[in-house]
């Protein structure tokens, strides 16, 4: 990692019929936040995604945004150009010298710049017009960055919604040029992307006849029918999918009506929405790429670019200091199955950071995101994982989400950052993330009881580093996490087995890569497996 973040580029996403409010505004969005009444301290306001980066201690930004501009005719080169913006001044994106010199040369380069990427300011409204640009744009990063005599490590993205369509076709644009993208951009965070597309073929035809030519292409683009989900030209492993489920929020009553018939066509039923509200959770997925569910909707107040966890997600991704991976080893239901009905089964996870009030990864029966349904009590049915699934057609396919991301029962892929430190935290280097597991029972059949919890539990896992370490602990409760009790204290009730503290089975005491801790009560047994590395 560097010793200060990467240039890190911010994409809006669809803007409608009439973008002028878009083009208005200076930030494009990223400078909204959301306020959560009842909430206290740092829980308590959320100041929007660009503000939260310029005021980071730990990762801090500067703002670069007004150094490029976008226009949608070709700008004339002014006089008296410094030599290394050559080609760089004139065009439809192009830079402001004097403030290039500024942020370049006096700043120390572009380490820590954000910047607004407004490709609605360029004509035409297409996504190869748009895709063109957002490349010239790195290019100008990466000159600034040679002419401070920085290495260049390549830039972050993070993109909401048809943003990351515009990034799926800079990275076509690069390799049609021959240009390497894996060493120009480091790592993409999307926001609810349709991948996939949207459900737009099950709408009345005549209304999306309505829509006008300017955005035609864009449209286009969302047809699931015509998006290559895979072809994107670019590492799957380090594209991050932050997938919306919050659809009642969202109030796009058309959307949700459309998602609800795709679900019809590819599940038999209506019940399930299995959305943002706008993007389906399906759609919003890679195959091969790491994903995490969030409960937010696809725009507005308190949505997946207006919500902490947005910020919080993308920044443990792009700066963490340890990749996470949880999966399901083996499971048992203990009570349940309706004796003269059909039981079906759904499992999850919810995780948060201790302390703060906010999700890396949620799963509930609410956003209809658990894995299942499973009919067997150890939850060994043969799902297909999602890779399987995306190379079917939407309408033949199940809805991704119901099955495993892949053969082993991957749970939660994750990164966490040592460095964040909560006020009241301990001061080492250990780890602390909090585990709420749910399993759910539901009668297929209609007789009986539906939607009982068999199980639900909160549990907490700590992460001792080198030297102490390395070593995983899972606890019940935050008695023996607080920062009062000592080392001694605290080895004590690793010994105890009455005090709630399980040290985690290593699979190799040695060299450990891998650890195994149970979870349960009467009604529900599971092991699980987590893996934690150091992220490079």
């Amino acid at each position: 990692m560097t010793d200060r973040p990467r240039p890190l580029i911010l994409i809006r996403g669809f803007g409608g019929p009439d973008v002028q409010d878009e083009q208005r505004d200076a930030y494009q969005g990223f400078n909204d936040g959301t306020v959560y009444p009842g909430r206290r301290g740092e829980n308590y306001l959320y100041e929007g995604f660009v503000l939260r980066c310029l005021k980071s201690e730990l990762h801090p930004y500067r703002d670069a945004t007004n150094v490029v501009g976008y226009y949608k005719q070709d700008m004339p080169a002014p006089d008296d150009v410094p030599e290394w913006l050559a080609g760089l001044v004139s065009g439809t994106v192009v830079v402001d010298a004097a403030l290039a010199e500024d942020v370049f040369v006096l700043r120390r380069g572009t380490s820590g710049t954000l910047w607004i990427y407004r490709y609605y300011d360029l004509l035409p409204r297409t996504l190869e017009c748009f895709g063109k640009g957002l490349v010239r744009l790195i290019e100008i990063i990466k000159r600034g960055t040679e002419h401070a005599e920085e290495e260049f490590a390549g830039v972050d993205i993070v993109a909401h919604s048809m943003g990351g369509l515009v990034v799926r076709s800079a990275l076509k644009e690069l390799r049609r040029s021959g240009k390497m993208s894996g060493e120009l951009i480091h790592r993409i965070v999307t926001l609810g992307t349709p991948h996939r597309g949207i459900a737009f073929e099950y709408l009345p035809a005549e209304l999306v006849k309505r829509l006008p030519l300017a955005a035609g292409d864009e449209i286009a683009a969302f047809d699931p029918n015509h998006s290559n989900a895979e072809d994107v030209g670019f590492p799957h492993q380090r594209i991050l999918t932050v997938v919306g489920t919050d659809y009642g929020t969202y109030g796009n009553k058309i959307a949700s009506l459309g998602n609800r018939l795709s679900t019809l066509l590819s599940e038999g039923i209506l019940a399930y929405n299995r959305s943002d509200g706008l993007v389906k959770q399906a759609s919003a997925q890679l195959p091969g790429a790491p994903r995490t569910f969030v409960h937010k909707c696809h725009g507005g107040r308190d949505s997946l670019v207006t919500s902490r966890e947005a910020y919080e997600i993308a920044m443990r991704f792009l700066h963490g200091s340890h990749h996470v991976r949880l999966h399901l080893t083996n499971a048992k239901v203990k009570r349940g199955h309706d004796i003269f009905g059909r039981s079906e089964f759904y499992f999850g996870v919810s995780i948060k950071p201790r302390f703060v009030d906010f999700d890396l990864f949620h799963q509930s029966s609410e956003a209809e995101n658990c894995y299942g349904p499973f009919h067997k009590d150890d939850f060994t049915d043969p799902l297909p994982d999602l890779a399987t699934e995306l190379r079917q057609p939407l309408a033949q396919s199940g809805d991704a989400t119901s099955g495993w991301a892949g053969p082993d029962r991957l749970i939660w892929e994750g990164w966490m950052d040592a460095s964040v430190k909560p006020a009241g935290a301990r001061s080492d280097a250990t780890l602390v993330f909090r585990l709420d597991f749910y399993v759910g029972e539901r009668d297929t059949f209609g007789v009986g009881f539906s939607d009982n919890v068999v199980f639900r539990k909160q549990y907490y896992v700590q992460y001792v580093p080198p030297p102490a370490g390395p070593s995983l602990y899972r606890h019940t409760g935050e008695r023996y996490l607080n920062p009062d009790v000592t080392p001694e204290q605290f080895a004590a009730a690793a010994a105890d087995q009455s005090s709630g503290v399980q040290r985690m089975t290593p699979d190799d005491e040695a060299q450990p890569t891998k650890w195994m801790f149970s979870v349960g009560d009467p009604g529900f047994e599971a092991d699980l497996t987590i893996s934690l590395t150091a992220d490079s």
